[in-house]
């Protein structure tokens, strides 16, 4: 007679029994926190003055508040970025819409629009001049797919020159959206 031997063997590792697989997250959304600066510079660096709250002869393209930069017809660059993370094998795309007052006559002032992010060299996608449209405009930029996780960081940086007019650059609803 034979004897059937069956045996258990136990292993340890890191499956939990009961825990569900987290699934990667979806490339779909938007991921820019306060992208249109209603609660302030709240998820942005930006200077003490830059977020406004839009007022009826100047209104925010939605909402009630944009980021103005420069204006001052002061010689200097004033920056606001923000930066966030984006999920491997996600495509991300930054949209944004300006506008531009200004009493400049020759070039000078502008607005540079960055998009670093991780892996790749910082590329400046708009400059924006003093000659941009008065009303609210949007402008979009593709940056392409990474098959891993990685940080972008968007910024904003208007310099103004004395003496030549002044510009303001206004900011509003700005997008990093996933695909």
């Amino acid at each position: 007679m034979k004897r059937l031997v069956t045996s258990l063997l136990l292993v340890a590792g890191s499956l939990a029994v009961g825990q569900p697989v987290q699934a990667a997250p979806a490339c779909t959304g938007q991921i820019v926190p306060n992208h249109s600066f209603e609660r302030g510079s709240t998820g942005w660096t930006a200077g003490p003055r830059t977020v406004v709250v839009a007022d009826q002869a100047r209104p925010a393209h939605t909402g009630r508040a944009y980021a103005a930069l420069a204006g001052l017809d002061v010689t200097r660059t004033e920056v606001v970025r923000t930066t966030v993370t984006v999920p491997a094998g996600c495509n991300v795309t930054l949209g944004f819409w300006a506008r531009v007052s200004t009493t400049e006559t020759a070039r000078g002032d502008y607005l540079n629009v960055g998009l670093s992010i991780t892996g790749t060299p910082p590329k400046t996608l708009f400059s924006l001049t003093f000659d941009h449209s008065q009303q609210w405009q949007q402008h979009t930029s593709v940056a392409g797919v990474s098959a891993t996780e990685r940080t972008a960081t968007v910024s904003f940086a208007a310099s103004e020159t004395a003496g030549n007019g002044v510009t303001a650059f206004d900011v509003d609803d700005v997008t990093l959206t996933l695909s």
